[in-house]
């Protein structure tokens, strides 16, 4: 199987490397200095599960060609538009697996390149691209889940997930990818409103006055959202996502306030806005996802001025 993978920063270089550690037919399509930080220094991995350095094969948009079975789409939701661009030579006969966070690229995806094409996908981990081009993975956690919306274990699906079982990522092919995606964003919402509207991690949030009863509010919030929209989370994935959430040790804190902080492009609306629209249709207590979704506006705003 040949996989092209889209990007090589944090979760396209942590998940890409380990399969082309573990031998698999993987192509990273970068930009042209990405390029070249490859080519000099390897793909660099630091890991609670092992670091690597791996020479690695990349390609340019230009010269990308329709030659490969698998697109591993790991892009930010604000990048969406130019990434579909920049694959769309590859997709002849490529599936398409997005690692987006949310739901909402979906209907996008589809329009693209058909719904026939693309497959559901969502990852765990707490990754990061370094300024120095080093993949930073800080904690054990690095799950990858995907399947075919339709429930069916395809040939292409099954080949994916033959490649993924010969490396050391934690990985499953879900009989209902659409319900996993769902309580990952119960979970990743609750994560980046708390995170981004008290400018914390965790383990900060916690420790502050009323800390743990907002974290506990904007999670319940999402939980009654999913479930009105037809995926009430299981029990499970809930318990996870408390655990996770409520821990007073807690260092960790969502992608998107560092983004913030590092005064970057934010998923407000992709994530936050999108089930803030939801609580409002169904009437379910907004008051955590309102907050935090004005206070991303108004930061998106500045940030916009700025660059006037």
């Amino acid at each position: 199987m040949k996989i092209l993978v889209l990007g090589a920063g944090g979760i396209g270089g942590y998940f890409g490397g380990r399969l082309a550690q573990s031998g698999s037919d993987v192509t990273f399509l970068v930009r042209p200095r990405r390029r070249e930080q490859l080519a000099r220094d390897g793909l660099v991995v630091q890991s609670p599960k092992g670091d690597f350095t791996l020479a690695v094969k990349t390609v340019l948009a230009e010269a990308l060609a329709p030659d490969y079975d698998l697109v591993l789409f790991t892009c930010k939701a604000y990048d969406l538009d130019s990434a579909m661009d920049a694959i769309a030579p590859a997709m002849k006969r490529a599936a398409l697996i997005p690692m987006l966070n949310g739901i909402a690229h979906l209907e996008k995806l589809d329009a693209r390149f058909g719904r026939d094409r693309v497959m559901g996908g969502t990852c765990q981990i707490n990754v990061m691209l370094r300024p120095d081009g080093t993949v930073f993975h800080a904690d054990p956690l690095q799950r990858l889940i995907f399947g075919e919306r339709e429930g069916a274990k395809s040939e292409r699906a099954e080949a994916f997930a033959a490649e993924l079982r010969r490396s050391i990522i934690d990985a499953s092919l879900a009989d209902d990818i659409e319900q996993e995606m769902w309580e990952k964003i119960v979970f990743l919402c609750a994560l980046a409103s708390a995170t981004c509207l008290f400018r914390g991690n965790v383990r900060e949030i916690m420790a502050a006055p009323g800390g743990r009863e907002a974290m506990q509010r904007a999670l319940s919030a999402n939980v009654e959202i999913a479930t009105r929209e037809g995926h009430a989370p299981r029990t499970e994935p809930i318990q996870r996502a408390r655990a996770r959430l409520l821990d007073p040790e807690g260092t960790w804190s969502a992608s998107m306030l560092r983004d913030l902080e590092g005064g970057g492009s934010v998923e407000a609306d992709h994530i936050v806005g999108w089930m803030l629209e939801r609580a409002r249709r169904h009437q379910v207590d907004d008051t955590i996802l309102s907050l935090a979704y004005t206070h991303l506006k108004t930061y998106e705003n500045r940030r916009a001025a700025q660059r006037l």
